[in-house]
């Protein structure tokens, strides 16, 4: 990606206004905005995005593009700018264990990236065999982060929606005891390590 002006997509999956996971994307952003890179930012606490509908009409024409989907809402303008971009920023806290259901919602909506006609028993990628691009992923949980990265599995949903769109995770910031106060965590105490993970991303 050197040599060339990144695009980078930050698709953030946070309840909470001005809480940690935006503080540490917001920081993310300047710092990539400052390094040449274009950044777009989507909020799906405010993005118009339904559920699945698990009619798979999206998978049944094979290709490496993205299916359409039958709902008219927001996700094909999303898809249009995951396939727009060179890399992402995929970012979640961790609720119970898991990625919100924000998060959880876009990705059942990642159908869309596989082809899986009736005739066929399981799904392919299709984005299996593309050039691949790179993503960073960004959550956190209450307990110790090194436990929650065991324990939990916001971290492998993350890089799973990753895999799916076309991306490898080049790298990960996961923070941890973050519920003992409500802005218990600062996003500056991460700003070295969101540097080095910046430089790898573009």
């Amino acid at each position: 990606m050197k040599g060339e002006t990144a695009k980078i997509l930050v698709i953030n999956g946070s309840y909470r206004d001005g809480g940690f996971t935006d503080s540490v994307t917001n920081m993310t952003v300047d710092i990539l905005k400052a390094s040449g890179a274009e950044v777009q930012t989507v909020l799906l606490r405010d993005y118009p995005i339904q559920f699945c509908l698990n009619c798979r009409e999206c998978t049944q024409k094979a290709g490496e593009s993205p299916g359409v989907c039958i709902q008219h809402d927001g996700m094909q303008s999303l898809v249009e700018k995951i396939e727009g971009s060179t890399g992402f920023i995929l970012a979640a806290p961790t609720n119970l264990g898991s990625v919100t259901a924000i998060f959880k919602r876009f990705m059942e909506r990642l159908v869309v990236y596989a082809y899986w006609p009736w005739s066929a028993k399981y799904p392919v990628f299709r984005k299996e065999g593309s050039a691949r691009k790179r993503a960073l992923i960004i959550s956190s949980c209450a307990a110790p982060g090194f436990l929650g990265r065991w324990l939990y599995n916001s971290s492998k949903q993350l890089k799973m929606a990753a895999k799916i769109i076309g991306a490898d995770c080049i790298g990960t910031l996961f923070a941890g005891q973050a519920g003992k106060k409500r802005d218990q965590l600062s996003a500056e105490k991460y700003e070295t390590k969101i540097r080095t993970l910046v430089d790898k991303l573009v």
